[in-house]
């Protein structure tokens, strides 16, 4: 048997695409290597506190907006399938997802072959050839693969195979007690393993070669989370703990116990430095797994091969009807936005799905039909920016598109920007792209101390100047001719004011549309 689809892991990325294909009747298998959905989550993170958030009071009633603050929830249309039903917590236990994961699978229909793990990938002339480690085959026309990233990253230290790594290590606190321990690695698994031994251990060192980029500054949920960095308090305020900026340059064990680093400090005259330690932890972040693939499939590799090279569509760049799905996705956007995260790719995983229902079902992408004038155009957008938990959650990534076409308006929502640009709509005569998104330089400031030379908050002639997340409209016409129109920020995020949101960008839609006049 040919299925049109198999996806490669049951994770949220694999079963949300599942739920996705179920619903429009499409042929598909999920192979899982797992005894069950979520198998990462069972293990990760190792201290099993999530760091997406949980937050079930918002005051809204819309269960739109109420999915911008409910970062663990999959798609679906019951409103019983809300990860909110599952945990009060903020920062809820892994375990609750695992719980939330398994239900969503059964709820949904979603046809999983567990404990299936996948040995090999080939290509042939009807499609991918998978085989796993019974010696059964499966084979498929299109291949998606939401595996994640499962393989921990291993920087090329010398001497770090002695190292205990993050996914292995002995979690419990009381047995690094009085011990002096380095943790390689800034990310939030460093900082929660960290964080995790204040307690116990009599020093601790978090080391690696760039300076601590904060979440709350980058906007990047990726970066360090305020919930894992308790420890900085510790090594501010003189506790023996400390950060280090630098490069490892290489780890020996020592032969009466314990380790011999040497390091080599990023900002000061002493070029190295020999450190002593009892325990090394390597916490150095998560890669994906291509060893599956045979040669004639293996899908190109980039940002230092931790993650598959795709095109807008989320397709291989050189292995055509390979998809990828979920956190592998954030090649796309790498430290930019949400697509390696749950709130972020289940939009992109939506998104996939409508390109797969367009290029091999004979379907479009969803579209609603708009007055094509500039009032009708203007409110439809507003509207949207208002609502959508999308363009909020995969802010810069994701798009709603108005194009116009003589008498014809249509509205598409949540497109990958990308996708637009390299014509997957189609072409139009007048195209709007709306995304909301942070300013220029968002991440280089201190946000907790803007000063900006102009008040940009509900002020639409200097909206251009926002720093915070508001909603900007970008247009082309076939002509080549481009504009911009940001609406103002506004502190509650409600971009819906007369004067100051609709009437400017009324007057932005028509003046783009006069081209044709």
């Amino acid at each position: 048997m040919t299925y049109d689809y198999l996806i490669l892991g049951a994770g949220p990325a694999g079963l949300q695409l599942a739920a996705l294909l179920e619903r429009a009747g499409h042929d598909y298998l999920v192979l899982e290597r797992g005894a069950g959905p979520g198998t990462f989550f069972t293990r990760f993170p190792r201290h099993r506190k999530l760091i997406s958030i949980n937050k079930v009071y918002t005051g809204y009633a819309d269960p739109e907006m109420r999915l911008r603050m409910d970062w663990n929830s999959l798609l679906s249309d019951d409103p019983e399938l809300l990860f909110t039903r599952y945990s009060e917590r903020y920062f809820p236990a892994a375990e609750d997802l695992v719980r939330y994961l398994s239900d969503f699978a059964a709820a949904t229909g979603a046809k999983v072959r567990y404990g299936t793990d996948v040995a090999r990938v080939v290509r042939d002339a009807d499609g991918f050839v998978l085989s796993d480690h019974n010696g059964q085959a499966w084979r498929c026309r299109r291949l998606v693969v939401a595996t994640g990233v499962s393989q921990l990253n291993v920087p090329p230290i010398p001497g770090i195979e002695t190292a205990e790594r993050y996914d292995t290590f002995e979690t419990d606190p009381k047995s690094f007690t009085d011990q002096r321990v380095l943790v390689i690695g800034k990310g939030n698994s460093g900082f929660e393993t960290a964080d995790a031994l204040v307690e116990t251990a009599a020093v601790i060192h978090v080391a690696g070669p760039h300076s601590i980029r904060m979440a709350w500054q980058t906007h990047y949920v990726g970066h360090l989370r305020a919930v894992n960095n308790n420890f900085l308090d510790t090594y501010q305020l003189k506790s023996q703990n400390a950060v280090l900026d630098g490069t490892i340059e290489s780890i020996e064990r020592r032969p009466e116990g314990g380790y011999r680093v040497i390091f080599r400090y990023a900002r000061t005259v002493e070029a190295l430095r020999e450190l002593e330690y009892d325990r090394v932890i390597a916490c150095t972040g998560f890669r994906f797994d291509a060893s599956i693939f045979d040669e004639s499939c293996r899908p190109a590799l980039v940002i230092h091969d931790r993650f598959p090279e795709q095109t807008p569509a989320y397709e291989s760049t050189t292995v055509p009807d390979l998809y990828f799905a979920g956190t592998l996705t954030q090649q796309r956007d790498f430290k930019r936005s949400t697509s390696g995260f749950i709130h972020g790719f289940r939009y992109g995983v939506r998104a996939l799905h409508r390109i797969l229902t367009t290029r091999y079902h004979g379907g479009g992408w969803p579209a609603a039909a708009v007055e094509p004038s500039p009032d009708a155009i203007s409110d439809a957008i507003v509207a949207r920016v208002n609502r959508s938990s999308a363009l909020w959650q995969q802010f810069g990534v994701l798009g709603d598109v108005v194009t116009v076409n003589g008498d014809t308006a249509l509205y598409h929502e949540e497109v990958p920007t990308a996708y637009v640009a390299e014509g997957g709509l189609g072409a139009a005569r007048h195209t709007f792209v709306v995304t909301l998104e942070y300013g220029p330089d968002h991440d280089s400031v201190d946000p907790f101390d803007i000063t900006v030379p102009r008040p940009a908050e509900n002020d639409a002639a200097n909206a251009h100047d926002a720093s915070y997340l508001h909603p900007a409209v970008r247009y082309r016409r076939d002509d080549g001719h481009t504009a911009i129109h940001h609406l103002a920020e506004n502190l509650e995020n409600h971009w819906d004011l007369p004067t100051v949101h609709q009437q400017p960008l009324a007057i932005f839609v028509k003046e783009c549309l006069a081209g044709d006049g």
